[in-house]
């Protein structure tokens, strides 16, 4: 439902609760407003309680990588990438015949 649900929620709960002077022999809509209040409230805190919990996992999600070990050495970045330099393979070449 998210924090809209939950506010809409809370408000139709207070509208049935305050606002309504409409009094059926089968439900007792103050009772109503006061349940449905509380169930915006508790998705209101559900919802700030997954947000919070979701940006605490994200932070850790990103931490730097382990140092290397003592000892050795990681390849450089562009290991196995032709460079300028060198020759031209023999497959890579195209003189048309």
């Amino acid at each position: 439902m998210g924090i809209s649900g939950g506010i809409f929620l809370i408000a139709l709960g207070a509208v049935l609760a305050f606002a309504v002077r409409v009094h059926p022999w089968w439900i007792n809509l103050e009772s109503t407003g006061v349940i449905v209040m509380l169930t915006g409230g508790a998705v209101l805190l559900v919802t700030c309680w997954y947000w919070q919990d979701r940006r605490r996992r994200g932070a850790v999600r990103y931490q730097r990588p382990p140092p290397a070990r003592p000892g050795v050495t990681p390849p450089p970045p562009d290991a196995g990438r032709p460079t300028p330099s060198d020759p031209p393979s023999a497959a890579s070449t195209d003189d048309g015949t």
